[in-house]
């Protein structure tokens, strides 16, 4: 029996990535420096961390047959990443995402197009034998935008407020971009880990999965709060400084 794995569960979709030296203008045609396909959505793109960091892991969520799924789920493969849970329905259309990033300021723009594709239920689950995995992610971090509707201007702000909505037990995690990141454990103490931006800002989409999948897998090796998050910040930074993923492993 092989290693017990991390299951994430939620989004997948193909995006498609404009790279351009300035965000375009309104009403105008522009030639972008480069264009790619990139297997896309938050569970996904923390599959794909989680995998780069040597940890087996597993996906669960909805597809659509198509030649766009048939791309989705070669790049899991590629990737080492367990598709045997995977959701295949009837109906619907895999979502597709449009992405700009602007190498100028690092800024990426996303439009997403979410069609009717029906989510996982109850009933996927239960075909699943979850034995076989060691930690199963929902999303259940806060983000700063989440944070913000809440009314919150802060991560440890947001902390405070929303801790009481959780189990006990839990531990709360709020990232907070160039600020860094806090978290909460059951003992209600706030730990704070600062962001190690790069010394360029090339590409920030993923840069919140990347933090996500590398403080789930910290976690799930044994390591505290306070040690996960700051090599979640380590790890979101150097992503930041790279176009997609690879190299965000520093080896040695």
């Amino acid at each position: 029996m092989g290693e017990e794995k991390i299951l994430c569960i939620g989004l997948v979709c193909l995006d498609i990535i404009n790279v351009v030296d300035n965000y375009p203008e309104e009403d105008t045609d522009s030639r972008c420096l480069s264009q790619r396909w990139q297997r896309g959505g938050n569970a996904s793109n923390s599959c794909t961390v989680i995998s780069l960091l040597g940890a087996p892991c597993a996906f669960m969520g909805s597809l659509a047959p198509g030649r766009v799924a048939d791309f989705i789920v070669d790049d899991f493969m590629r990737r080492g990443v367990d598709v045997s849970a995977l959701a295949w329905q009837s109906e619907g259309v895999t979502p597709c995402a449009c992405c700009i990033v602007c190498t100028s300021s690092g800024s990426r723009t996303v439009v997403l197009s979410d069609t009717n594709l029906p989510d996982v239920t109850a009933d996927d689950f239960q075909k699943v034998d979850l034995s076989q995995y060691k930690w199963i992610h929902w999303e259940v971090f806060v983000s700063k935008d989440v944070a913000r509707n809440f009314g919150y201007n802060s991560a440890a702000e947001a902390l405070r407020g929303l801790y009481s909505r959780v189990r006990k037990g839990a531990s709360l995690i709020c990232a907070w971009a160039e600020k860094g990141a806090d978290g909460m454990g059951p003992e209600g103490i706030v730990v704070h880990s600062d962001a190690f931006p790069p010394e360029a800002i090339v590409d920030t989409l993923g840069a919140g999965d990347t933090f996500n999948a590398s403080v789930i897998f910290a976690l799930s090796n044994g390591k505290n709060l306070q040690e996960a998050l700051a090599f979640g910040c380590q790890t979101a930074g150097r992503k930041c400084g790279i176009q997609g993923y690879d190299g965000i492993v520093v080896s040695g």
